[in-house]
């Protein structure tokens, strides 16, 4: 076992307050705790804020946080965005592209060469690379590239772009595979044939807390109880057939649950359901966590994950899980936690949160369960020792 002392960790954005992906949020986390064993970190990054424009607008230069060195690289300014979404457009709609239209629109997505210089430059200097989420040109050009040091963090769904000639390329030919779930792994050994001893499933680290579950009802001078959504508001995250599920919910049923919502995104919902909905938007650490501490129910309707961290931190905050069927991460982490149920249509939706407020004793039971879970195999010294045994080992 070869100790890397010297680890590279690659993602397309970097934020001090942590207001990026939950990809980037977690290599950001994952180098952290590289810093803090004592092993030498860089974090290799681009200039861009913004997903949608990738405009340029932090200096390039080094920074350094919580004993990261940060390194800001330009991205390409050049790249043919026409081109790019063109071939996006015939990817997304299922149509068969070529290699080299694969390769185009790889190359014409987020890229820098002041990073890949720098990587050629300094790539004697590093032990490992440690490149996420698997969807970006930094991180399949790094992968390919320097494919014998690379850990990649792939946070794979299964969706349109993870069945590319080249991305099969670029995860059969990485020294070592990083995942968050066993289904995340099983998807990748579906897709690509990945040799399971060549891959380790590590996760994002979560601390405990403390919170106070009736502080956002008195915030919202709210007496009804309620349930609540963490995150991106969208369809892929299934946040319109959530309201319009808990809007036929309290037609059907007449009760009077509400829903809070904290993230960001326009909430699409019925015109019934809008009395209930209270957007918290953007909140605190401790905001959130209280909000979780007081639902009745952390619903995560979402079929697209790779880790649903919202979930693990709604059981830490005691708080029971309902997830969609489909969704098999969130299904599979519910599963193992004990820590909720899942619904596949209306029918079973209905019956599981009526299950979740009336009954008391199991709602209590699953909320404990899956905090137990999440200390057991989300708590900080168990992720560090899964990643830092995967990178020294492989």
């Amino acid at each position: 076992m070869s100790r890397a002392q010297r680890i590279a960790f690659i993602a397309p954005r970097y934020s001090e307050q942590g207001t990026v992906g939950g990809a980037e949020t977690l290599l950001k986390a994952l180098a952290e705790r590289c810093a803090a064993a004592g092993r030498d970190v860089d974090f290799l990054t681009t200039c861009a804020r913004d997903h949608f424009t990738w405009k340029n607008e932090v200096p390039p230069g080094q920074k350094t946080y919580n004993g990261v060195n940060v390194h800001y690289f330009p991205v390409n300014e050049d790249r043919d965005v026409e081109q790019f979404l063109g071939i996006q457009s015939q990817i997304d709609k299922g149509v068969r592209v070529t290699r080299e239209e694969e390769i185009a629109w790889i190359t014409n997505s987020v890229n820098s060469r002041a990073l890949m210089d720098h990587l050629h430059a300094n790539i004697a200097h590093y032990d490992r690379l440690v490149a996420g989420p698997y969807l970006f040109g930094i991180t399949w050009f790094a992968a390919t590239t320097f494919a014998d040091k690379m850990a990649l963090v792939p946070c794979l769904h299964d969706e349109v772009f993870a069945y590319l000639g080249i991305m099969k390329e670029m995860f059969l030919g990485v020294r070592t595979l990083l995942f968050n779930t066993h289904p995340e792994q099983e998807l990748a050994e579906r897709l690509y044939g990945t040799d399971p001893q060549k891959s380790s499933i590590v996760g994002l680290g979560l601390d405990p807390f403390d919170a106070d579950p009736t502080a956002t009802a008195k915030k919202l001078n709210l007496t009804a109880p309620y349930v609540m959504y963490a995150g991106r508001r969208e369809t892929l995250k299934g946040t319109p057939l959530l309201c319009e599920y808990l809007s036929v919910f309290r037609e059907r049923t007449k009760r009077d649950v509400h829903i809070v919502f904290t993230g960001s995104g326009p909430i699409e919902a019925p015109e019934a359901l809008q009395p209930a909905i209270h957007d918290l938007g953007f909140v605190s650490e401790q905001e959130k966590r209280d909000a979780m501490a007081g639902a009745k129910v952390f619903i995560h309707p979402s079929v697209n994950e790779s880790l649903g961290i919202v979930l693990l931190e709604a059981w830490l905050a005691g708080t029971p899980g309902l997830v969609h069927a489909n969704g098999v991460v969130l299904r599979d982490q519910v599963h193992r936690a004990n820590g909720g149920l899942w619904f596949k249509h209306y029918p079973q939706f209905e019956e599981a949160l009526s299950r979740l407020l009336d009954d008391e004793p199991t709602r209590r039971a699953l909320g404990t369960s899956g905090k137990a879970y999440v200390l057991r195999e989300y708590g900080w010294p168990a992720v560090e020792k899964r990643l830092l045994e995967a990178l020294d080992a492989h």
